[in-house]
């Protein structure tokens, strides 16, 4: 049966609706949420979590999933903090390369890349189910964190790398801005470009994807590549942030990433979504714990909130394929 016309505006509108009764709701119970100050921290908060989201935004949209990039943020983070601080030996030589930050940045953002690859190299040619090949990714990137960094953090990494996690320009904070350019990027690749497309087609229909042509272990890695680098960005905004490069960084992270995409409209089932649906998505996790850490919740009570919420929006959107499928 055709959806009605309300039925219909609130299925497309509903994640804008959800923050927009959110927002109203917090600014009443407490007079420092909408404050200028409070909303540039929840962008500074949600930035790392949307470069994660937009990765498994891809990821999902081809019918996948990636468990591992928590672990690839850490491990990004942590190797392009020990180079920057201590440089890189070249084995069976006394020669040490040193790096700029620049350099450390582009360390930190292939480290993340090449764990993605790996990833998709391991689903596409070996054939392995996403969830299993990016949990043994999950457990070989925590561990080489803890050889790299030998249990401790990697700490004094100066000011001009700090700057991409503190920094402001024109008045912005950098990682603001590293969010809204990697979404303005990733919304043109997703919806103006051929990739785009095919990407929307592997995970709408694999079967008929590849026979009409496409190249879906190609696009499937690649999927998996950019999540990693996206991860690897994550990671460095963390370390910057921080001044510091610690082993456990990014525990539990991908699952917030999951629930923001999720949250935002996009399927699990793959061939359905959007970039913007998960910068909504993760607005509403982002304003969620933000609102509820100043309304002084419990931090245990906070995290079957946000279960709660992820279990809401993963039933309407099982709910609406059913009606779409009536």
């Amino acid at each position: 049966m055709p959806e009605s016309k309300a039925t219909a505006f609130l299925t497309r509108f509903r994640s804008l609706l959800a923050l927009a009764l959110m927002v109203i709701a917090l600014s009443l119970l407490s007079d420092r949420f909408l404050t200028p100050d409070n909303g540039w921290n929840i962008l500074r908060q949600i930035s790392v979590n949307l470069c994660l989201s937009i990765g498994m935004t891809l990821v999902i949209l081809s019918g996948g999933i990636d468990l591992s990039v928590g672990a690839i943020l850490a491990l990004s983070g942590a190797l392009a903090a020990g180079v920057l601080k201590q440089g890189l030996g070249i084995p069976g030589t006394e020669w040490m390369l040193q790096f700029t930050p620049s350099g450390a940045i582009l360390v930190g953002i292939g480290v993340g890349a090449a764990a993605g690859w790996v990833n998709g190299i391991a689903i596409t040619r070996f054939q392995l189910p996403p969830f299993v090949a990016t949990l043994g990714m999950f457990s070989i990137a925590r561990g080489l964190t803890m050889l790299w960094t030998g249990g401790f953090p990697i700490t004094g990494l100066g000011d001009a790398f700090g700057h991409l996690g503190t920094g402001a320009l024109l008045g912005m904070p950098t990682p603001v801005w590293i969010m809204l350019a990697l979404t303005a990027v990733f919304v043109v690749v997703t919806k103006r470009t051929r990739f785009g497309r095919h990407l929307y087609a592997v995970g709408g229909n694999v079967r008929a994807a590849r026979l009409t042509g496409l190249n879906v272990a190609r696009i499937t890695t690649a999927v998996y590549l950019l999540a990693g680098a996206l991860a690897g960005v994550a990671g460095l905004i963390v370390t910057a942030r921080l001044d510091s490069a610690q082993p456990n960084a990014g525990l539990g992270y991908e699952l917030d990433s999951i629930a923001a995409v999720v949250i935002g409209g996009t399927s699990l089932a793959g061939g359905r979504g959007s970039v913007a649906g998960t910068v909504l998505g993760c607005l509403i996790i982002g304003v969620l714990n933000n609102g509820l850490f100043l309304l002084n919740v419990s931090p245990f009570w906070q995290q079957v909130i946000k279960g709660v919420v992820i279990l809401l929006a993963v039933a309407l959107d099982k709910a609406n394929a059913r009606n779409r499928d009536a």
